[in-house]
């Protein structure tokens, strides 16, 4: 049987934080940055990245990994992953994990101030949290290369958007369940989940007063069906969540999207849309050749049942790359198994990410 991880379903489930004291955490901190220009010509004047660290910044200064976060995710997202005994362990490397603006840590349309506060929050690029993020890692721990840019879904499209705006700065870029070009059909998914949001009255525009629950509902009953896969479903994997039926894997995503902010939830979608490495100012929308400038070793490990991000399309960004090695999970778990929700993939994803990290270019 393909056990769950009871860690990851308390993470997604539930957006419980786990103790700062069992995983060495840092605590949770913030970054200012004062006027903070966008890509899209707006600024913030005073854009706030959120984050986290675990374990210790070396004398070299050689050993940072970057962590940044995924949808429906937070800082804490691979603590799965960062443990003594695993990949990221704090005994190896100083783990930096950052929030993405508009996920209610970072700057957010639910945490900003008038004017900039909701609907009126300026549009985000991922360009933006890569520039912010630079200048955390390079202003605040002083540091002139990194050992690794690791993330999931949303947290790997920020990694390859930093393996092309910052080539050299990372030994190694690993991509995981997500991609370096948001594809048509995630495209067309993605309005599919903020129209359940918006289609609900109470939204008013992203003008309301009180959560539009009735939208939130419909957007966590759409994401519950793309979540894993079909054989998922078939084969009965929601009981390995002690989930008695289908319908009990519905109430357990509408529980969970309802403990967001919709403006974040619309915010963030629409940074995902747009998510092309090919939009960096150098290569004028030229996917290819935004790819091919990536210097970095790169991981790039895709579901194969994975329904957000398919297989294929990220097979091809893969051959695309000069120097990635890409990666199989076999699992009926789909887009979930890159966040760890079971044992077997979260064993997958750590062995692989352990060796890869270990690697000689």
């Amino acid at each position: 049987m393909n056990m769950i991880n009871p860690l990851a379903i308390i993470l997604l489930a539930l957006g419980l934080l786990l103790s700062e004291v069992s995983l060495g955490d840092g605590g949770h901190q913030t970054f200012e940055i004062k006027d903070f220009e966008l890509e899209a010509g707006g600024i913030l004047p005073s854009a706030i990245l959120s984050y986290v660290t675990h374990g210790r910044l070396n004398e070299e200064k050689s050993n940072l990994v970057l962590v940044p976060s995924a949808y429906l995710g937070d800082h804490h997202g691979f603590d799965f992953l960062i443990q003594e005994d695993k990949a990221l362990s704090p005994d190896n490397y100083f783990i930096v994990a950052t929030d993405m603006f508009q996920n209610g840590y970072s700057s957010s349309p639910s945490n900003t101030s008038p004017p900039f506060n909701g609907p009126n929050f300026p549009t985000i690029e991922i360009r933006d949290n890569i520039a912010a993020q630079y200048r955390l890692l390079t202003e605040l721990f002083e540091v002139s290369k990194a050992a690794a840019v690791v993330g999931f879904s949303m947290g790997a499209q920020q990694a390859f958007q930093w393996a092309v705006s910052h080539p050299n700065f990372m030994d190694k870029t690993v991509g995981i369940c997500g991609s370096a070009i948001e594809h048509p059909h995630g495209i067309v998914r993605l309005e599919g989940f903020k129209s359940a949001i918006m289609a609900d009255a109470a939204y008013m525009k992203g003008f309301y007063s009180a959560p539009p629950t009735i939208g939130l509902d419909a957007a966590g009953t759409h994401w519950a069906a793309w979540g894993t896969s079909p054989e998922w479903f078939r084969l009965g994997l929601h009981r390995d969540m002690g989930l008695e039926n289908p319908t009990d894997f519905v109430e357990f995503f509408k529980n969970f999207v309802k403990t967001w902010d919709a403006n974040n939830l619309i915010a963030l979608a629409n940074t995902w849309q747009r998510n092309d490495v090919g939009m960096t100012a150098q290569f004028d929308g030229n996917s290819e050749a935004a790819l091919a400038s990536i210097r970095s070793d790169v991981l790039y490990m895709a579901c194969e049942t994975d329904q957000y991000f398919h297989i294929e399309a990220l097979r091809w960004e893969a051959a695309r790359m000069p120097d990635a090695n890409f990666v199989i999970i076999p699992s009926l778990w789909g887009h979930m198994a890159g966040g760890g929700m079971s044992e077997v993939d979260a064993s997958f994803i750590n062995d692989r990410l352990t060796a890869f990290l270990k690697s000689e270019k």
